[in-house]
């Protein structure tokens, strides 16, 4: 079943859509993933960074006053050193809440729980100092740097754990927008491909139809009947084209009994016309008797008149064997000079009824070229014909012959209205007149 037009642009524009909704998913897929890569690196890895600043500060303030302390024995001291610890332990609390990878989770643990051992001996030595009793100072002095250092070290790789956290982020961020962006340019180009592709094929489906029936309908005009009309179209355009058929084979039939009607009268005609002709003639050579003057004055109007329709008859045959093929021509080697003069002398009592001047124009010699005799001085007949005819009263009607790349070119000119541009075209058609006002001058049937 074929699709209707209706169908092929819906199902088109589908496609189009699809293409178009595909990029705008993916691109919504990559806006979300940067905006999360984004959001841990100013939610996690930002804070992160800052937590493990504060721990570093905090301990490194315990170790001020813990060594005061040590010296001086000011509890005010040991106060502060117990706030610097709490805040510690706060901000480590913070950093491990944000902490996600197992790495920064391993490190904060470690953290946690070496900071908890330098406390308690932080508290043990501080016991032995209130207490007034000797302990082993170089020992406690020891431990706790060695325990400080070690936490330093792990806050030091957590900061730099960090750090490359965040530019493998980035770095994700980059290759992601490298990825997408190529991605992007690819489904564009196919969603922009995939649309002159679909319009060309639905445009060519839905016109080369149409322009099929253009072609066949000037055919048409020209008087052609041949050929086959478009079988792979749409619905629409298939059932115009079905009823175009209809009326080709319609006017096809209405040409044929035209051609039929046309030869039949012919045929029919020529007898009788023949027998008026030869009557004539006979009763002007007095067969029947004397006749007077004015009797002979009207038998010869006759027989001018019956020749005349006689011409007509032959001429509509004519033109029924080349509709259908069969015309003859009898071609042989003549001067084209003696049939233009013939057709002046026929034309020139026409012309001089109405004043129009006829100008024969030979400047050269020419050679004798093959041609069929009778319908030559048929075409000159009819263009000589209708330029006097048309031509203006006082006007002149010029004919020339020349010969021009190898072949015989004969010419007539005059000074009547004129043909249109637009009707160039057409003026060759079978009794084919020009536009009402440029034939006021006379009515007739074109050229033939």
């Amino acid at each position: 079943m074929r699709l209707t037009i209706f169908s092929r642009l819906i199902y088109g524009y589908l496609v189009v859509f699809l293409l178009i909704f595909a990029v705008s998913v993916y691109m919504i897929y990559q806006l979300a993933q940067f905006e999360t890569i984004t959001h841990s690196i100013l939610e996690v890895d930002h804070r992160m960074e800052d937590g493990g600043k504060k721990l570093t500060d905090s301990l490194l303030s315990q170790m001020r006053f813990e060594k005061k302390f040590m010296v001086v024995r000011d509890e005010a001291l040991y106060e502060q050193f117990l706030l610097a610890r709490d805040d510690f332990q706060k901000y480590l609390e913070e950093v491990m809440r944000f902490a996600d990878t197992p790495l920064q989770k391993e490190l904060l643990g470690t953290v946690k729980v070496r900071h908890q051992a330098y406390q308690a001996l932080v508290a043990e030595e501080a016991a032995q100092v209130r207490a007034n009793q000797p302990y082993p100072l170089s020992g406690f002095v020891l431990e706790k740097e060695k325990m400080a250092d070690r936490l330093l070290e792990h806050l030091q790789t957590l900061a730099v754990h960090s750090q490359q956290n965040t530019l493998g982020k980035i770095k994700k961020l980059e290759e992601a927008r490298i990825h997408a962006r190529q991605l992007t340019m690819g489904i564009t180009g196919i969603a922009l491909l995939a649309v002159v592709v679909l319009s060309f094929f639905i445009t060519v489906s839905i016109t080369h139809p149409i322009s099929l029936l253009i072609g066949k309908t000037r055919d048409i005009a020209r008087g052609t009947f041949d050929g086959h009309l478009p079988r792979s179209a749409p619905p629409e355009i298939k059932e115009l084209g079905v009823a175009f058929g209809s009326m080709f084979e319609q006017l096809k039939t209405l040409d044929q009994m035209k051609s039929d009607f046309f030869s039949t009268i012919s045929h029919e005609l020529r007898t009788p016309l023949t027998s008026i002709k030869e009557g004539t003639s006979l009763l002007l050579e007095g067969v029947g008797g004397e006749i007077t003057e004015k009797q002979r004055k009207l038998l010869k109007i006759i027989s001018g008149e019956s020749n005349r329709l006689i011409e007509l008859v032959n001429a509509s045959l004519d033109l029924s064997k080349m509709e259908a093929g069969k015309m003859a021509f009898h071609f042989a080697r003549a001067d084209i000079r003696p049939l233009i003069q013939k057709v002046t002398g026929e034309i020139e009592p026409l012309a001089m009824a109405k004043k129009v001047r006829l100008q024969v124009e030979n400047h050269e010699a020419l050679p004798p070229v093959k041609m069929d005799r009778e319908k030559i001085l048929q075409v000159l007949r009819n263009l000589l014909g209708n330029a006097v005819k048309f031509s203006f009263e006082g006007g002149e009607v010029r004919i020339s012959a020349h010969r021009e790349n190898g072949k015989m070119r004969v010419a007539v000119s005059d000074t009547g209205p004129g043909i249109p541009r637009e009707d160039l075209a057409t003026i060759f058609e079978k009794f084919r007149q020009g536009p009402r006002e440029s034939s006021a001058t006379g009515k007739g049937t074109g050229l033939g």
